[in-house]
């Protein structure tokens, strides 16, 4: 099971928000982590709307001698206090500075992953369980000066977590060999009051917890895009508080991430990016511009916050030209060009005309009055249609959309000459305002269906 592919995208989703710019403690954003994947014991999660499992569903096409490998990966909070020492003891301060360097209280996550292997053949006859967790731990470290005086301490504690991957399994009717594999991760810590504080309640949970599950002797169907036989099994898989997709193994087949984010089948680190920079949907040529912007001592404040903020300041104040330049865009992909978009030519504009890629340089583009055909049917602005997402191309906030009902705004043309539609949702409140700002939604002619 070659999970090295997978491990790196994980990652990501591991430390989706872990800290965010300015990467410094004492920021405002800070003040409130740990908001993805969060599993809480169950006494506490009831009462504070958190949940304490995830509950993911697959299918699977395997032989009987398949095995399934699970990997639960999560967080583990360890808070780190500062105390400074006070006659004969020590007393918990914010920060404290040693020989001109900050070290502040702070909270800091240990990566854990917990391995699991079920027998296919035994999931389809009976629900399987493996237990999983991570234990307390204390450890108290000195903090002396040049003389070697003791100024104070660094009190590093972790509490006690415990878990349960459940795994059943079940062949779906119909004449094709599928199975629908149910995977379950519960935090069974006990004894937690429901009336706890949330951080202290977060040192009992499994936090930013996903899933890598892997098939020896069996692949995958994607639930994103199915095959036609399996497409209705797709949309009954139920999956909550997670999101499965198809992750390359690197050795031609796939392995599942089930995440609490929202990603693509097959999704990839970009080439471009030199590390993680912690921040959601990150932009890492902006983020790493504004992280050089720092001042001295911001920087100082975020390196003393955090050994991975301390890394990642490191990482860019070392970073050569050449890495920075390539942040600065990418082509995924390019598809040659027939001709040269619309009212483009190869002369240079005259003095006082509309840009290249603007509509108005050419009359013959009305988004106001424009019509495309969609089937047999000609759509326009006014037209009601129904979307319909199409998988490999929308937004995966747009596939929320799927069903819904819109009127189109406009018809508008991009710079390869290619038509879209510009709609606003029926049932939205805000349809009106959305009007008078111009912000709409967008999609290609072939994701409507004309009403």
């Amino acid at each position: 099971m070659n999970l090295d592919a997978a491990r790196q995208v994980a990652d990501a989703v591991l430390f989706e928000g872990y800290l965010l710019y300015p990467y410094r403690s004492t920021a405002q954003k800070n003040q409130v982590r740990w908001q993805f994947g969060v599993l809480a014991p169950p006494g506490y999660a009831r009462s504070a709307g958190e949940s304490s499992f995830s509950h993911t569903e697959l299918l699977v096409e395997a032989a009987a001698d398949a095995t399934v490998r699970v990997v639960v990966r999560f967080l583990h909070l360890e808070t780190r206090t500062v105390e400074a020492a006070v006659g004969d003891g020590f007393v918990p301060v914010d920060s404290l500075a040693v020989d001109g360097e900050e070290v502040v209280t702070w909270t800091e996550g240990i990566e854990r992953e917990s391995p699991a292997e079920f027998a296919l053949a035994q999931l389809l006859h009976r629900e399987e369980a493996a237990p999983f967790g991570a234990p307390a731990h204390r450890h108290v470290e000195v903090l002396a000066d040049a003389t070697g005086s003791a100024v104070g301490r660094l009190v590093r504690e972790r509490e006690a977590v415990t878990g349960v991957v459940r795994a059943h399994a079940q062949r779906t009717p119909g004449p094709f060999s599928a199975i629908r594999l149910r995977i379950r991760v519960e935090n069974i810590v006990a004894g937690v009051d429901p009336a706890t504080d949330r951080d202290r309640a977060l040192g009992r949970s499994f936090v930013s917890a996903h899933l890598l599950v892997a098939m020896e002797r069996g692949r995958f169907i994607s639930l994103l895009d199915p095959p036609e036989w399996a497409r209705d099994e797709a949309r009954a898989c139920e999956n909550v508080h997670t999101y499965p997709v198809l992750v390359d193994d690197g050795e031609g087949g796939d392995v599942v991430l089930s995440s609490p984010i929202i990603l693509y089948d097959h999704p990839e680190i970009a080439p471009e990016s030199a590390g993680n920079l912690f921040d959601g949907t990150e932009i890492d040529e902006i983020l790493t511009l504004r992280t050089m912007a720092l001042t001295d001592a911001e920087k100082r404040a975020a390196r003393a916050t955090d050994p991975r903020a301390a890394a990642l300041v490191d990482r860019v104040d070392a970073m050569p030209a050449e890495w920075l330049e390539r942040l600065h865009g990418a082509i995924r992909s390019v598809e040659p060009a027939a001709r040269l978009p619309m009212g483009r030519d190869d002369g240079p504009p005259q003095p006082g005309s509309a840009p290249w890629w603007d509509p108005g340089r050419d009359a013959s583009v009305s988004p106001e009055t424009d019509v495309v055909r969609v089937g047999s049917a000609a759509v326009s602005r006014g037209s009601r249609v129904q979307l319909r997402p199409a998988v490999h191309r929308a937004d995966a906030q747009d596939m929320f959309l799927d069903g819904r009902t819109a009127t189109v705004e406009a018809v508008l043309v991009d710079v390869d000459d290619k038509q879209y539609l510009a709609v606003t949702l029926d049932d939205d409140p805000a349809s009106e305002l959305l009007q008078w700002h111009g912000r709409f939604l967008y999609f290609s002619p072939d994701e409507v269906q004309p009403l």
